[in-house]
C-alpha cells in the first residue's frame, strides 16, 4: 500500500482508507448482532442465544408431568426430534424463576443453559459438553454460608458443611448417593453465574427417579443418553420450562 499524508489534517491516507472501510464494513451488519430471540416451541416461550440451535422444551401436562421435547434448528427451521410425555418436575410445582426459594421443591421457569454433564461414567468419545465422573465423596453444595454455594466440589476439598442432615436447609447433596437419577445428569444454569443464598442450588436434567423431583427436570433414562451424545456447547444448548 503506497502511503500519503494529507496535508490538512496531517493523517495518513492509506490508513484513512482502512479505516474507512473497516467502519463500512461494520456498519452492514445487522443491529441486533449478537441478541438472543424469543421463539415458541410446543406452548413453551424460548430465550434463544444468538448462533443457538439446540433446544430442550418442558411444558407441564398435568401435576408434576411434563412433555419435554428436544428440538434443533437446521436451514432456519425448528424441528423437534424426539420426545416423551414421562418427564417429571418438581414436587412443589413451578414457579417464577426470581420467586423460587430453596428447600420448596419447586422447579424455575425460564430458559437457562445446559453447561456441562456429570454421572457414573467417563465422558465418552461422543460427549461434547465438559463432563465430571462423579466419585463418593462428590457433592452439590447447598450451604448457604459457603463460598462454594451452588457449585461441585469434594468433600475432600472441605469449604462447606457436608456433615448437615439431610433435614438442614444448608445441607449439600451427596451425588453419589442417587445412583440412578445421577447415572447421567446435565447442570441447568440456574442461579449460577451471581447465585442468590437460599434461592436454590443443584437443578439438573436428570434420569426418571420413582415419582417427582427436589426442583429438577427428570426424563426416561433413554433420552439422558440421547442428550449426552447431541448436545453440543458450539450449538449453545438451552432448556425452557414452562407451563
Amino acid at each position: 500500500m503506497r502511503l500519503s499524508i494529507d496535508r490538512r489534517t496531517g493523517l495518513v491516507g492509506g490508513v484513512v482508507a482502512v479505516v474507512a472501510t473497516a467502519a463500512a464494513m461494520f456498519s452492514l451488519l445487522p443491529s441486533n448482532a449478537g441478541a438472543a430471540t424469543t421463539v415458541v416451541l410446543d406452548g413453551v416461550s424460548v430465550s434463544v442465544p444468538y448462533g443457538g440451535t439446540q433446544v430442550v422444551t418442558v411444558n407441564r401436562s398435568s401435576g408434576t408431568y411434563a412433555n419435554v421435547r428436544f428440538w434443533q434448528k437446521t436451514d432456519g427451521r425448528w424441528t423437534q426430534k424426539f420426545m416423551t410425555t414421562k418427564g417429571r418436575i418438581g414436587s412443589g410445582g413451578l414457579v417464577a424463576r426470581d420467586k423460587r426459594k430453596q428447600g420448596t421443591s419447586t422447579t424455575p421457569m425460564g430458559t437457562f443453559s445446559l453447561m456441562s454433564t456429570f454421572g457414573r461414567y467417563a465422558k465418552t468419545s461422543t460427549q461434547k459438553l465438559s463432563h465430571r465422573k462423579i466419585t463418593s465423596d462428590a457433592y452439590w453444595v447447598q450451604d448457604n454460608n459457603s463460598a462454594y454455594y451452588n457449585r461441585y466440589r469434594l468433600k475432600s476439598q472441605g469449604g462447606f458443611r457436608y456433615w448437615l442432615p439431610a433435614s438442614d436447609v444448608n445441607s449439600s447433596e451427596r451425588l453419589a448417593a442417587y445412583p440412578t437419577q445421577y447415572e447421567y445428569a446435565v447442570v441447568i444454569k440456574y442461579n449460577y453465574d451471581k447465585p442468590v443464598r437460599y434461592r436454590g442450588a443443584g437443578i439438573f436434567l436428570h434420569v426418571n427417579g420413582s415419582g417427582a423431583t427436589g426442583g429438577c427436570v427428570s426424563v426416561p433414562r433413554w433420552m439422558m443418553k440421547e442428550y449426552f451424545s447431541l448436545l453440543d456447547p458450539t450449538k449453545k444448548p438451552v432448556i425452557a420450562i414452562g407451563a
